[in-house]
């Protein structure tokens, strides 16, 4: 189905919700209904945070999904889609499900011998020196957050037990992650392309909250400064680790590279951010998308592909 063929009804945009990442969400989906207006489609902007929501969809067959964190990137939303029989953007509930899982994603990975950094997962009992003594450094994280909401570092086991209880107020899974000492990359992919590669500098000690959506100082650097070579690889590297969670149509996926030259996966994103400081629209603009091409790919990969 082509986006032209759309345009005999109004086209849902699910923003906002209740997770930790409205305030994002409410932004992304702001730029979506901007560009479906400039595309000429009628636009029903719909907030799950809103009673009556679900009414909200009356008369509607397709929908832009703009939602980010739990309840609108982890597959319920998709599944709730489905069931209604109403077209959504982005990856299925599999993949989208498995994705928001950053625990069970590097399980997956690790499974199947791709390249992600070591790490365990944490509880109230964990023996917290035992953790530093494997690992070294690590990022401790909530597994079923973005947006790199409740993330810490920790270098010993005070801090350590101090990342955790940050971390697990927003989620009983919580993971410590290995620490890769070395650049960090983001890929977006839209259909079967690879777009360009950004390399992310920051000053603060990781690329955070608030580097991601509230720094003016924060660099993205695209070209990446890559060889051809290395950035066909981390690319490769990228779409497998993509479509082995069972995504598609559209996404971000995270990468580090250590000190050896080594592309290490981070997580994959199914719904990225489309604010003013988001990366895939970035990469798309490098590729010579706007954000109108941008929106409309992703509604025709997502209305013509399988998932």
């Amino acid at each position: 189905m082509k986006v032209a063929q759309l345009r005999g009804g109004p086209i849902a945009v699910l923003l906002g919700g209740s997770s930790a990442e409205r305030d994002v969400s409410l932004q992304s989906g702001r730029t979506v209904i901007d560009a479906l207006q400039a595309l000429g489609h009628e636009v029903r902007p719909v907030d799950p945070a809103e009673p009556g929501w679900i009414a909200q969809l009356a008369g509607i067959d397709t929908a832009f999904i703009a939602l980010h964190g739990p309840g609108g990137e982890d597959g319920s939303m998709q599944g709730a889609l489905q069931a209604l029989g109403i077209a959504y953007t982005g990856s299925g509930v599999l993949g989208s499900a498995l994705a928001m899982d950053k625990l069970r994603s590097k399980q997956l990975w690790q499974g199947i011998g791709l390249s992600t950094g070591g790490f365990v997962q944490l509880a109230p009992d964990s023996d917290w020196q035992q953790v530093i003594d494997r690992f070294g450094k690590v990022f401790v994280k909530p597994a079923l957050e973005g947006s790199s909401i409740g993330m810490g570092s920790a270098a010993d086991a005070a801090a350590l037990q101090l990342a955790y209880r940050e971390a697990s107020r927003y989620g009983s899974t919580v993971l410590a992650e290995q620490f890769i000492d070395g650049p960090e990359y983001t890929v977006a992919i839209l259909g079967d392309q690879v777009l360009p590669a950004i390399r992310l500098e920051t000053d603060n000690e990781f690329y955070d909250y608030q580097a991601k959506y509230l720094s003016d100082d924060t660099r993205y650097l695209c070209p990446c400064g890559l060889t051809a070579a290395e950035e066909k690889e981390m690319g490769e590297l990228a779409l497998r680790a993509f479509r082995s969670l069972g995504c598609a149509v559209w996404g971000r996926v995270d990468i580090m590279r250590d000190g050896a030259g080594r592309f290490y996966v981070l997580e994959v994103n199914t719904i990225p951010g489309m604010t003013s400081h988001s990366l895939v629209p970035m990469a798309a603009a490098a590729a010579g998308l706007d954000i109108h091409s941008l929106v409309q790919r992703i509604l025709e990969h997502s209305l013509e592909g399988e998932r």
